[in-house]
């Protein structure tokens, strides 16, 4: 098992990673957490899949547990399923005080994050991501989030977990839908800040498609080591530093909010965003035509998608405007300089975005 740790002084937490590490999982809890009732959130999938191991474990530390399922969709980021939640726990913690266990992918680990924020003004919760989008970004750094009709993310608090547990033996469970959706989150880590991953990830496209284990671990602890230390650094994305993770996500939400969070998967959303800041950056002459190529291929390579389908330029417009970067009516764009290196840019052109969009759009 490795660990690494998010160094944020009071709120400071680790990451555990292994293979098989789950049924564990209470041992390590127990020395996190002084409270002794689990409200596991999760949703009927992942239950199936990992509840009773989490649940022997638990009670075998003398947890009381229990489970409460959410429909697998990002539509389950809402305030009726949060008020629901929220009952259900109030009930729970009478007499003996509670922590929430975020058990699934991102909507899981964003939602039960964002409960644990609001009750009672905050009580501990502890992230175990079982898809790699959730290993590798979503449950480490604390943004916890629902979403609006009119955007993702739109209400929230950053709210630091008390542990990260991420067991790589769950990811052999995913789809390979689910599979190519984290690798796009993997590709962003690289593309920002980890030229050597990315030459690993072109040089092991097929054995990581393949589930090898060894591949696995390594693209989880790598990526989990970058977010710790861009977090620790910068917890609430102040001072600027935080904000490269966002490499894609601008155009990427405004994709996945015109196709109303059903068309593509996060991930797939967030590669066409990518590919899109590259065509900018590359337009804006800050980066070369073979960086944004190079992106292109492996992302292509692992199955993603690198061209718009089904959605017009007019509702992605529309949508970007809702996100969350924008200040003062003036956006804000992560671009890049070359694999590793970016660059925070204010107010770029519509017509360049338009631009750069549009060559996407089939």
């Amino acid at each position: 098992m490795k660990s690494i740790k998010v160094n944020l002084k009071s709120r400071s937490y680790s990451i555990l990673i292994g293979s098989g590490i789950l049924k564990d999982f209470a041992k390590y809890a127990a020395c996190s957490i002084p409270y002794r009732k689990a409200f596991v959130v999760t949703n009927a999938c992942i239950y199936k899949k990992f509840g009773k191991t989490l649940e022997l474990s638990l009670k075998r530390w003398g947890f009381l547990v229990k489970f409460n399922l959410v429909p697998d969709t990002e539509k389950s980021k809402s305030f009726v399923t949060a008020t629901k939640l929220v009952n259900g726990l109030a009930l729970f913690d009478k007499e003996q005080r509670a922590f929430v266990i975020a058990l699934g992918g991102g909507v899981i680990g964003d939602l039960s994050g964002f409960i644990a924020a609001i009750y009672k003004r905050g009580i501990p919760y502890v992230q175990i991501p079982t898809t790699l989008l959730a290993q590798v970004d979503s449950a480490i750094g604390g943004k916890t989030a629902i979403d609006l009709e009119y955007g993702k993310n739109l209400v929230g608090a950053i709210y630091q977990p008390k542990l990260v547990f991420s067991d790589t033996r769950a990811l052999k469970s995913l789809t390979p839908r689910q599979l190519r959706s984290g690798l796009a989150e993997v590709i962003k880590y690289a593309i920002i800040k980890d030229p050597k991953l990315f030459r690993y990830l072109e040089n092991n496209l097929e054995e990581i498609l393949k589930l090898k284990n060894g591949c696995l671990e390594f693209i989880v602890n790598r990526c989990s080591l970058i977010k710790a230390r861009i977090v620790s650094l910068d917890e609430k994305e102040e001072k600027g530093i935080r904000t490269i993770l966002n490499f894609g996500h601008t155009i990427g939400h405004a994709i996945e909010a015109a196709n109303k969070f059903s068309g593509y998967s996060h991930g797939e959303a967030i590669s066409l965003g990518m590919l899109v800041a590259a065509d900018i950056s590359s337009c804006l002459k800050l980066s070369e035509n073979k960086t944004t190529q190079r992106m292109e291929n492996l992302i292509q390579g692992f199955g993603l998608p690198v061209e718009i389908k089904n959605t017009s330029l007019k509702e992605i417009i529309s949508c970007h405007y809702l996100d969350k970067k924008f200040f003062a009516n003036r956006n804000r764009f992560v671009l890049i300089k070359d694999i590793g290196k970016t660059q925070i840019a204010d107010n770029i052109p519509l017509e360049l975005i338009k631009k750069s969009i549009e060559k996407r759009i089939r």
